[in-house]
């Protein structure tokens, strides 16, 4: 069993072509080519699909030290 020789390749072209029709090539090689990426996607962890809706929103609030006032001192020694 070793990778496939050119004489492979086009046989299965001839057979596909005789099975499928020269018009619905194009669509079935698209149709596997989103299913590759798709499947890439999913196994390397890129999420491709995820849309900003369906990420967590942020829930720390970034400060910046010099905004913060100190409120609670002095308040309950009056």
């Amino acid at each position: 069993m070793g990778a496939l020789s050119p004489w492979h390749i086009i046989l299965i072209a001839i057979v596909a072509l005789l099975l499928f029709g020269p018009n619905k090539l194009p669509e079935l090689g698209r149709g596997f080519g989103k299913m590759f990426r798709e499947f890439k996607d999913a196994t390397s962890g890129n999420g491709g699909n995820s849309t900003i809706e369906e990420q967590p929103a942020s829930v720390r609030k970034e400060v910046n030290p010099a905004e913060v006032t100190n409120t609670d001192s002095g308040q309950g020694h009056k």
